[in-house]
Protein backbone atom coordinates (compact mmCIF):
# COMPACT_ATOMS: atom_id res chain seq x y z
CA UNK A 1 0.00 0.00 0.00
CA UNK A 2 2.87 2.45 0.54
CA UNK A 3 4.53 2.19 -2.35
CA UNK A 4 1.83 2.69 -4.23
CA UNK A 5 1.08 5.85 -2.37
CA UNK A 6 4.50 6.86 -3.59
CA UNK A 7 4.13 5.69 -7.16
CA UNK A 8 2.41 8.96 -8.13
CA UNK A 9 5.67 10.77 -7.98
CA UNK A 10 7.57 8.53 -10.15
CA UNK A 11 8.66 10.37 -13.71
CA UNK A 12 5.84 8.38 -16.32
CA UNK A 13 7.00 7.13 -19.49
CA UNK A 14 5.50 5.77 -22.20
CA UNK A 15 7.71 2.91 -24.32
CA UNK A 16 10.51 3.79 -22.27
CA UNK A 17 10.46 7.05 -23.49
CA UNK A 18 10.23 9.75 -19.80
CA UNK A 19 7.05 12.12 -20.53
CA UNK A 20 8.42 14.87 -18.43
CA UNK A 21 9.61 16.75 -20.68
CA UNK A 22 6.06 17.15 -21.96
CA UNK A 23 5.00 17.66 -18.40
CA UNK A 24 7.62 20.98 -18.72
CA UNK A 25 6.74 22.19 -21.88
CA UNK A 26 2.42 21.66 -21.83
CA UNK A 27 2.72 25.27 -19.90
CA UNK A 28 3.78 27.57 -22.36
CA UNK A 29 1.28 25.70 -25.03
CA UNK A 30 -1.10 26.91 -22.64
CA UNK A 31 -0.26 30.52 -22.20
CA UNK A 32 -2.39 32.73 -24.82
CA UNK A 33 -0.18 34.95 -27.41
CA UNK A 34 -0.83 38.50 -27.14
CA UNK A 35 -1.96 39.61 -30.59
CA UNK A 36 -0.61 42.93 -32.31
CA UNK A 37 -4.07 44.75 -31.92
CA UNK A 38 -4.38 47.07 -29.22
CA UNK A 39 -8.10 45.84 -27.58
CA UNK A 40 -7.25 42.28 -26.49
CA UNK A 41 -9.32 39.67 -24.90
CA UNK A 42 -10.15 39.78 -21.25
CA UNK A 43 -7.86 36.17 -20.36
CA UNK A 44 -5.03 38.41 -21.86
CA UNK A 45 -6.36 41.31 -19.75
CA UNK A 46 -6.10 39.64 -16.93
CA UNK A 47 -2.75 37.62 -17.75
CA UNK A 48 -1.15 41.18 -18.44
CA UNK A 49 -2.34 42.70 -15.53
CA UNK A 50 -1.37 40.00 -12.85
CA UNK A 51 2.67 39.44 -14.12
CA UNK A 52 3.09 43.59 -14.59
CA UNK A 53 1.51 43.52 -10.73
CA UNK A 54 3.85 40.77 -9.59
CA UNK A 55 7.01 42.15 -11.38
CA UNK A 56 5.96 45.77 -9.87
CA UNK A 57 6.34 44.57 -6.54
CA UNK A 58 8.97 42.08 -7.08
CA UNK A 59 11.30 44.82 -8.71
CA UNK A 60 10.59 47.53 -5.83
CA UNK A 61 13.27 46.99 -3.36
CA UNK A 62 15.94 46.14 -6.22
CA UNK A 63 18.06 48.85 -8.09
CA UNK A 64 18.28 49.25 -11.93
CA UNK A 65 21.07 46.62 -12.14
CA UNK A 66 18.77 43.92 -10.80
CA UNK A 67 15.61 45.20 -13.15
CA UNK A 68 17.42 43.16 -15.99
CA UNK A 69 15.94 39.33 -13.86
CA UNK A 70 12.46 40.87 -14.54
CA UNK A 71 11.31 38.67 -17.73
CA UNK A 72 13.37 35.67 -16.45
CA UNK A 73 11.75 35.75 -12.69
CA UNK A 74 8.10 36.46 -13.97
CA UNK A 75 8.50 33.81 -16.62
CA UNK A 76 9.67 31.57 -13.82
CA UNK A 77 6.61 32.54 -11.48
CA UNK A 78 4.42 31.94 -13.97
CA UNK A 79 5.83 28.71 -14.95
CA UNK A 80 6.17 27.17 -11.69
CA UNK A 81 2.35 28.22 -11.05
CA UNK A 82 0.93 26.60 -13.99
CA UNK A 83 3.21 23.24 -13.50
CA UNK A 84 1.62 23.54 -9.28
CA UNK A 85 -1.58 24.31 -10.70
CA UNK A 86 -2.00 21.62 -13.64
CA UNK A 87 -0.38 19.03 -10.71
CA UNK A 88 -3.61 19.32 -8.94
CA UNK A 89 -5.51 17.78 -11.57
CA UNK A 90 -6.55 13.57 -11.41
CA UNK A 91 -3.86 11.34 -13.27
CA UNK A 92 -1.99 14.20 -13.58
CA UNK A 93 2.23 14.27 -13.12
CA UNK A 94 3.43 17.20 -11.10
CA UNK A 95 7.69 17.53 -12.20
CA UNK A 96 8.45 19.68 -9.34
CA UNK A 97 7.92 16.81 -6.85
CA UNK A 98 11.21 15.84 -7.98
CA UNK A 99 14.29 17.14 -6.46
CA UNK A 100 16.07 17.33 -9.09
CA UNK A 101 14.21 19.59 -10.93
CA UNK A 102 13.40 22.26 -8.46
CA UNK A 103 17.36 21.70 -7.53
CA UNK A 104 17.83 22.20 -11.30
CA UNK A 105 16.52 26.20 -10.77
CA UNK A 106 17.22 26.74 -7.88
CA UNK A 107 21.19 26.28 -7.75
CA UNK A 108 21.88 28.32 -11.12
CA UNK A 109 19.92 30.84 -10.31
CA UNK A 110 21.75 31.08 -6.47
CA UNK A 111 24.83 30.78 -8.04
CA UNK A 112 24.40 33.37 -10.89
CA UNK A 113 23.28 36.06 -8.33
CA UNK A 114 26.61 35.07 -6.44
CA UNK A 115 28.51 35.04 -9.21
CA UNK A 116 27.49 38.84 -10.11
CA UNK A 117 27.81 40.02 -6.54
CA UNK A 118 31.54 38.81 -6.65
CA UNK A 119 32.20 40.37 -10.21
CA UNK A 120 30.51 44.00 -9.11
CA UNK A 121 30.90 44.17 -5.72
CA UNK A 122 33.33 41.62 -3.94
CA UNK A 123 33.91 43.00 -0.94
CA UNK A 124 30.29 43.42 -0.06
CA UNK A 125 29.84 40.17 -0.64
CA UNK A 126 32.46 38.73 1.37
CA UNK A 127 31.36 41.39 3.85
CA UNK A 128 27.97 39.33 4.22
CA UNK A 129 30.14 36.52 5.87
CA UNK A 130 31.53 38.01 8.54
CA UNK A 131 28.85 40.84 10.34
CA UNK A 132 30.14 44.04 11.53
CA UNK A 133 31.49 44.25 14.96
CA UNK A 134 32.14 40.90 15.45
CA UNK A 135 34.70 39.78 18.69
CA UNK A 136 38.39 38.44 16.84
CA UNK A 137 37.72 35.23 18.59
CA UNK A 138 34.44 34.42 17.40
CA UNK A 139 35.78 35.18 13.36
CA UNK A 140 36.71 31.71 11.72
CA UNK A 141 33.62 30.30 13.26
CA UNK A 142 31.26 32.85 12.15
CA UNK A 143 33.16 33.30 8.65
CA UNK A 144 32.59 28.77 8.35
CA UNK A 145 28.87 29.10 9.93
CA UNK A 146 27.82 32.16 7.14
CA UNK A 147 30.11 30.32 4.47
CA UNK A 148 27.52 26.87 4.89
CA UNK A 149 24.71 29.13 5.30
CA UNK A 150 25.10 30.81 1.90
CA UNK A 151 25.73 26.97 0.21
CA UNK A 152 22.53 25.76 1.96
CA UNK A 153 20.32 28.20 0.47
CA UNK A 154 19.97 26.72 -3.10
CA UNK A 155 18.92 22.97 -0.88
CA UNK A 156 16.39 24.91 0.48
CA UNK A 157 15.02 26.24 -2.17
CA UNK A 158 14.95 22.98 -3.75
CA UNK A 159 13.70 21.46 -0.64
CA UNK A 160 11.34 23.23 0.51
CA UNK A 161 9.34 23.24 -3.01
CA UNK A 162 9.78 19.53 -3.04
CA UNK A 163 8.37 18.77 0.56
CA UNK A 164 5.16 21.21 0.30
CA UNK A 165 3.84 19.73 -2.74
CA UNK A 166 4.66 16.37 -1.78
CA UNK A 167 3.29 16.15 1.69
CA UNK A 168 0.33 18.16 -0.28
CA UNK A 169 0.09 15.14 -2.53
CA UNK A 170 0.47 12.23 0.04
CA UNK A 171 -2.06 13.75 2.33
CA UNK A 172 -4.94 14.07 -0.28
CA UNK A 173 -4.61 10.53 -1.32
CA UNK A 174 -4.51 9.30 1.99
CA UNK A 175 -7.84 11.19 2.77
CA UNK A 176 -9.31 9.96 -0.77
CA UNK A 177 -8.60 6.36 0.46
CA UNK A 178 -10.08 6.58 3.70
CA UNK A 179 -12.97 8.14 2.18
CA UNK A 180 -13.32 4.86 -0.13
CA UNK A 181 -12.72 2.57 2.78
CA UNK A 182 -15.15 4.30 4.93
CA UNK A 183 -17.81 4.91 2.42
CA UNK A 184 -19.65 1.39 2.78
CA UNK A 185 -19.15 1.37 6.67
CA UNK A 186 -19.19 4.44 7.57
CA UNK A 187 -20.93 7.08 5.64
CA UNK A 188 -21.66 10.08 8.24
CA UNK A 189 -17.73 10.14 8.64
CA UNK A 190 -16.95 9.73 5.19
CA UNK A 191 -19.29 12.55 4.48
CA UNK A 192 -17.72 14.47 6.69
CA UNK A 193 -13.49 13.06 5.35
CA UNK A 194 -14.64 14.22 2.18
CA UNK A 195 -15.72 17.84 3.35
CA UNK A 196 -12.26 18.00 4.66
CA UNK A 197 -10.60 16.59 1.95
CA UNK A 198 -12.31 19.65 -0.09
CA UNK A 199 -10.94 22.11 2.11
CA UNK A 200 -7.89 20.60 1.74
CA UNK A 201 -8.13 20.85 -2.01
CA UNK A 202 -8.86 24.56 -1.50
CA UNK A 203 -5.30 24.42 0.79
CA UNK A 204 -3.57 22.68 -1.58
CA UNK A 205 -4.26 25.57 -4.41
CA UNK A 206 -3.30 28.08 -2.35
CA UNK A 207 0.22 26.34 -1.55
CA UNK A 208 0.90 25.71 -5.18
CA UNK A 209 0.77 29.48 -5.71
CA UNK A 210 2.73 30.23 -2.52
CA UNK A 211 4.95 27.99 -2.79
CA UNK A 212 5.95 29.38 -6.17
CA UNK A 213 5.73 33.24 -5.12
CA UNK A 214 8.21 32.56 -2.37
CA UNK A 215 10.83 30.68 -4.57
CA UNK A 216 10.80 33.18 -7.05
CA UNK A 217 10.45 35.58 -4.03
CA UNK A 218 13.64 34.26 -2.38
CA UNK A 219 15.75 34.28 -5.21
CA UNK A 220 15.09 38.20 -5.41
CA UNK A 221 16.45 38.45 -1.94
CA UNK A 222 19.55 36.62 -2.80
CA UNK A 223 19.85 39.21 -6.07
CA UNK A 224 18.94 42.28 -3.79
CA UNK A 225 21.87 41.21 -1.76
CA UNK A 226 24.68 41.05 -4.52
CA UNK A 227 23.45 44.17 -6.95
Amino acid sequence: MMVSFFDQFASPSFLGIPLIAIAITLPWVLFPTPPSRWINNRLITVQTWFINRFTNQLMMPLNVGGHKWALLLASLMVFLITINMLGLLPYTFTPTTQLSLNMGFAVPLWLATVIIGMRNQPTVALGHLLPEGTPIPLIPVLIIIETISLFIRPLALGVRLTANLTAGHLLTQLIVTAVFVMMPMMPTVAILTATVLFLLTLLEVAVAMIQAYVFVLLLSLYLQENV
